[in-house]
């Protein structure tokens, strides 16, 4: 009896070892942004950012025309500075072994004021490529074909090895050969980088949404976003959120991200739309709960009607912004 209880003590002891030893590999593995999985200090250090966000006299402003805000090792989040323009829309970037991808370019064509190209060209030379091909091509999307979302598209146009893919119907459906839009979804490979394309009109006729396999986020651009979300197709885009909301069900989603923040930090108030100074931005960051809790307002609605909750407000366009819009529309 000695014998066998010195035997198992030197299992257990053995197997608390293995166990120890494990852990502390997958806490290094994790705190080295290595893991499939991506970190949470990762997620805290964007919910906790604060991003410029413009000043009261922007002839006083010395921040950045454009911040950039490094998540991992190959994922950024950019941000216009509120003094360029009062929409400050957010842009990502995310680079993989062949493709470096760029979702929506701004509101601001000029480059002198607004170096969009030159950022995303510093960030592709920080991430030397591998095997044979000795430069990335750069690939330009849009979360939809407003007019501050492709702002820069100039800058990239004409450039080598560059792709622009224009902010309407025919140009995205011609690239993504979209055949059964919105109900279709499509693959980009970005070299050991898989992102999936969601169509999610309602906001605006070609609007998108993008998931990431690498930081696990879901990309919504003005589709859903802490702000004031004015809706043009109110079944389209009721049908979009029920649409993210499978995704959801589906996927890992660490994060959605949309393209501008105009909630404060406190509940269901909000910046009024040209504000150029918020001081008391909410977080950027939204989660899967907050989609669902909008899913279930809107199947509670049989008519366009004004959402209001903590992060954001739904609201259904008027005829004469409608009108207004499909002539922009036409012409783009």
């Amino acid at each position: 009896m000695f014998i066998q209880g010195n035997f198992m003590k030197n299992i257990l002891l053995v197997a608390l070892s293995l166990t120890l030893f494990f852990s502390i590999e997958i806490e290094a593995i994790e705190d080295k942004g290595l893991s499939n999985e991506p970190s949470k200090n990762f997620i805290a250090s964007l919910q906790q950012n604060q991003w410029i966000h413009g000043s009261q006299d922007c002839k006083t402003n010395k921040d950045p025309a454009i911040e950039v805000f490094q998540y991992d090792e190959s994922s950024y989040v950019l941000r216009q500075n509120k003094c360029l323009s009062y929409e400050a829309p957010f842009i990502y970037v995310l680079i993989g072994d062949e493709k470096i991808l760029v979702v929506d370019t701004g509101a601001t064509e000029n480059a002198d004021e607004f170096p969009l190209y030159k950022t995303i060209q510093s960030l592709n030379h920080k991430h030397p490529t591998q095997g044979q091909k000795s430069e990335r091509e750069i690939l330009v999307i849009h979360s939809h074909s407003h007019s501050d979302h492709y702002g820069a598209d100039s800058q990239f146009t004409g450039q080598e090895n560059v792709t622009v893919v224009a902010a309407n119907s025919l140009a995205i459906n011609e690239f993504f050969d979209f055949k059964e839009w919105p109900n279709q979804q499509t693959k980009l490979e970005l070299g050991g980088r898989s992102i999936t394309i969601i169509p999610t009109p309602g906001h605006q006729e070609e609007a998108i949404s993008i998931y990431d396999t690498q930081t696990k986020w879901l990309l919504t651009g003005d589709t859903f976003y802490p702000g004031y979300i004015y809706v043009k197709d109110w079944n389209d885009y009721k049908n979009s959120i029920s649409r993210l909301v499978s995704f959801t069900n589906n996927h890992k989603v660490s994060a959605i991200l949309g393209a501008h923040i105009e909630m404060t930090n406190r509940a269901g108030e909000y910046y009024e739309v040209g504000t150029i100074f918020q001081p008391e931005e909410s977080s950027l960051l939204l989660m899967p709960i907050d989609l669902v809790t909008l899913n279930e307002k809107l199947d509670q609605t049989d008519e366009p009607v004004k959402i209001s909750l903590d992060g954001l407000i739904v609201e259904p366009l008027g005829a004469l912004p409608k009108l207004i819009s499909n002539i922009v529309r036409w012409f783009i």
